[in-house]
């Protein structure tokens, strides 16, 4: 019987590069971004905001990025899933830090989830583009 598991976790430095990836790509596009990477537990390991990034994005960044990391799952896919399930989408955002629109992605090295990613300042195509740059050094 196994009694316990090793796991895989961003570092920092690596959450550094990978701010750094999707403020180029913001820069790019014209946006002010907030950018949170955490570790797989939901712990924030890195943070950046760029100059006039809006101040309400500094939280919603970061919640994107645990809802990543909560369900394994990119947070524009919530959506869909709870559409046309009444009772589950009218109660389920009322969970506290859950973010249900795009620019939060779980950080993987294969199936495995090693932290998660969230961009908050711009549309949330623009967010997931910064998100995907980032996520790029990875893949």
């Amino acid at each position: 019987m196994e009694i316990y598991r090793e796991k895989k976790t961003i570092l920092s430095e690596m959450g550094n590069q990978m701010a750094e990836a999707a403020v180029k790509k913001a820069k790019q596009l014209g946006i002010k971004i907030n950018v949170a990477i955490v570790d797989e537990g939901g712990h924030l390991v890195h943070f950046r905001r760029m100059d006039q990034a809006p101040i309400l994005s500094i939280e919603i960044a970061q919640n994107k990025a645990y809802t990543a990391i909560a369900f394994g799952l990119p947070t524009h896919e919530w959506h869909p899933l709870i559409r046309n399930e009444p009772a589950l989408r009218e109660g389920i955002v009322h969970t506290p830090r859950l973010v249900v629109f795009g620019g939060g992605f779980p950080i993987k090295i294969g199936d495995e989830i090693i932290g998660g990613i969230g961009i908050s300042g711009g549309s949330a195509d623009e967010d997931m583009a910064c998100c995907q740059a980032a996520l790029s050094l990875i893949q």
